[in-house]
């Protein structure tokens, strides 16, 4: 200030140092296939899209895949019957019918964000690779996380309809997600067992054949899960793209609707509900005729019970995300996503045992593989919380990867503010205090370990210990930051022993 006419002049000055704001650390990014990809005109595929709720992905992406002309019932069984136990799903007088769903009709996004949302989920970005009649794509895929540079918010990245690719090209997938998050270091893929529905022996080993770099930067969960998101009324099959079309319900209502007198078919009612169904031609219409089907045939409704359980059978990744984000909301992202129940599933689709739980969560090649588990009285529980690289001493915890990409992107982002300022004492000691403070507040709420706050970190920043004078010559500040995350106990060791009796 320049005074040049006497008087009293006021010079304010900074009493405080710059502060480091959080970054958010629960905004997921989805990337699968959707019924819509419209925004009033503007194409929406491969192009990131932040939704805070179900409604408003309803408004731009569409809901559930139609049930219409997916389901059919054959004499031959599925190789690997997914709807149902290894049991016919309905059986008739001349053999049994199994339920098979029309090849590339699958889709798992939308009924994974349902689960999102019922767990916890918030704000999220969605990339739609195309309408659920598009093929398949590897590299739709590849381009839809290659998408998510541009965008700064994304902290986790998760891609349900992957597991629909053939086994290979869903590795690769994985692999470049996991490559892209250590491309980004602010970001946590979180990855699906292929073929998770099956027993352990059928698809761990093949799961941990992957293989990248930034294994530390994702974690996995198996098995599968088994939700009430589709209620009954969600699943009615259109019979008439049944194999055998009316036949085979007519067959099955001969077998159900027999006369109490006579022992013979109730012809009159098998009339009038075939008729129903045979003239039904809207959405509506077929409701109404499967919901007669349902109350007079318990085969039918065996049938329809076996189509809500394979709709309702979905990989755990987008439910995870959920609770990633319930748990960062409620304690912390420091605060281990495990031993959570889950909202909305009914059971696991493989129920594992303590002894079968042990090579996946210590396993020779470090690729640990989280376990969600059903336990009496608890309902089904997350019970693991590390990464892909369990043999990492730093990395092997999922809430310290997590906790330290909040931290070193807030500070990261904070910094910017002191690009192109004088490399000297002044701006040592005023990034020092900014960072101090921001650990501070981490530490008081039970981010960082230690009795103090010097226990849970140290700052260093100055010429002679972190920075050299070539250093200050080539415009470099170094700063160095020691942080103690906290780890969880995730083995609980307590001690017995039995003393003399004293009176």
């Amino acid at each position: 200030m320049a005074m040049m006419t006497p008087g009293v002049y006021i010079v304010e000055k900074d009493a405080f140092p710059s502060s480091v704001v959080e970054v958010p650390t629960a905004v997921p990014a989805f990337i699968g296939y959707t019924q819509r990809h419209d925004d009033k005109g503007k194409d929406l595929t491969l192009t990131p899209m932040k939704v805070t709720s179900l409604a408003e992905y309803d408004q731009y992406f569409g809901g559930a895949p139609s049930l219409v002309d997916k389901y059919s019932l054959s004499t031959d069984a599925p190789e690997n019957l997914q709807v149902g136990p290894p049991d016919p799903v309905v059986t008739l007088a001349d053999g049994p019918r199994y339920l098979h769903r029309a090849e590339g009709t699958r889709r798992y996004m939308y009924y994974g964000l349902r689960s999102f949302f019922q767990n916890g989920g918030g704000p999220c970005y969605i990339v739609s690779l195309g309408g659920y009649d598009e093929t398949l794509n590897k590299d739709s895929f590849v381009e839809g996380i290659q998408a998510l540079l541009k965008e700064q918010e994304p902290t986790m990245v998760a891609f349900p309809d992957a597991v629909l690719l053939s086994e290979e090209e869903c590795r690769e997938v994985q692999q470049v997600a996991m490559d892209h998050c250590g491309k980004t270091q602010s970001r946590f893929a979180i990855l699906d067992v292929y073929d998770g529905y099956l027993p352990k022996k059928d698809c761990m080993e093949r799961f941990r054949n992957l293989t990248s770099e930034n294994r530390k930067y994702a974690a996995a969960y198996y098995p599968w899960i088994e939700t009430s998101i589709v209620s009954a009324a969600d699943a009615s099959l259109n019979y008439k793209a049944l194999e055998g079309g009316t036949e085979v319900i007519t067959q099955i209502l001969t077998e159900d609707l027999v006369d109490p007198k006579t022992g013979e078919p109730d012809q009159d009612s098998i009339d009038q509900l075939t008729g129903a169904m045979s003239e039904a031609e809207t959405d509506s219409q077929i409701a109404t005729a499967n919901d007669g089907l349902v109350a007079a045939s318990k085969r039918y409704a065996e049938v329809l019970k076996h189509v809500r359980t394979d709709l309702n059978r979905i990989p755990p990744s987008a439910t995870m995300a959920g609770v990633y984000t319930r748990v960062d909301n409620s304690r912390g992202v420091w605060k281990a996503p495990a031993n959570v129940g889950l909202t909305g599933v009914v059971k696991p689709s493989v129920n594992i045992t303590h002894d079968e739980q042990e090579d996946l969560n210590v396993h020779v090649t470090g690729k640990s593989v989280n376990a969600i588990r059903s336990f009496i009285g608890e309902g089904t529980l997350v019970w693991g919380a590390r990464t892909l690289d369990g043999n990492s001493l730093d990395w092997r915890y999922i809430q310290v990867r997590r906790t330290m990409i909040l931290l070193e992107q807030s500070i990261k982002l904070a910094s910017k503010a002191y690009v192109f300022e004088a490399n000297d004492a002044n701006t040592w000691t005023t990034m020092k205090s900014m960072i101090r403070n921001f650990l501070t507040g981490i530490w008081k709420r039970g981010g960082l370990a230690g009795a103090t706050p010097d226990a849970a970190f140290s700052v260093h920043v100055g010429l002679g210990e972190t920075m050299t004078p070539e250093d200050i010559l080539e415009g470099i500040l170094r700063i160095t930051v020691l942080v103690a995350p906290t780890r969880p106990a995730e083995f609980i060791e307590i001690t017995f022993q039995q003393k003399m009796q004293e009176s």
